[in-house]
């Protein structure tokens, strides 16, 4: 299963690089800082976050990966393609996606969702998916502003 590492020129105008970084099984304690920093109303046993994490970076239907500039992780995005009769065919789904809260507004959040359509093209996805709760309204307006449209609520129903 080949999946891409690849550098960028960062499009924020500084002359520094964005590197996006495929996720492995030595990244889990800084992807697990931004799981836990995405859904702060959760608790998180760490053991099986980490099973989780190994699960998804083996899936050939998965993707996640860090942008990293100079170095410096800036953010992590996580998602699946799967077949769907709505789109006919193949999507993606964006599960998460966080930048350093130091650093929104900086270009990084664009830069993950650009990569994660690069990976939904190279897959031949039909759509790219995803949801945000209903308190992050500035998320919305990046998504909105990105060029996402609204198109449904979403539900949950635990199983217990």
């Amino acid at each position: 299963m080949w999946r891409p590492a690849l550098s960028v020129e960062n499009r924020m105008g500084k002359g520094e690089k964005m590197e996006f970084k495929t996720a492995v099984t030595e990244d889990f304690e800084t992807a697990f800082q931004y799981i836990q920093a995405l859904w702060t109303y959760n608790t998180y046993d760490k053991e099986e976050i980490r099973t989780v994490y190994e699960r998804v970076i083996r899936d050939e239907n998965s993707f996640a990966f860090f942008v990293l500039d100079e170095g410096e992780y800036k953010g992590f995005c996580h998602g699946d393609y799967f077949d769907t009769f709505w789109m006919s065919g193949r999507t993606c789904y964006i599960s998460s996606l966080i930048t350093n809260e130091k650093d929104r507004g900086k270009g990084y959040g664009r830069a993950l969702v650009d990569h994660a359509l690069q990976l939904a093209r190279r897959e031949r996805c039909k759509a790219v998916i995803l949801d945000s709760g209903f308190p992050r309204e500035q998320t919305h307006r990046f998504y909105e502003k990105y060029g996402f449209d609204k198109s449904c609520y979403g539900f949950e129903l635990e199983l217990k």
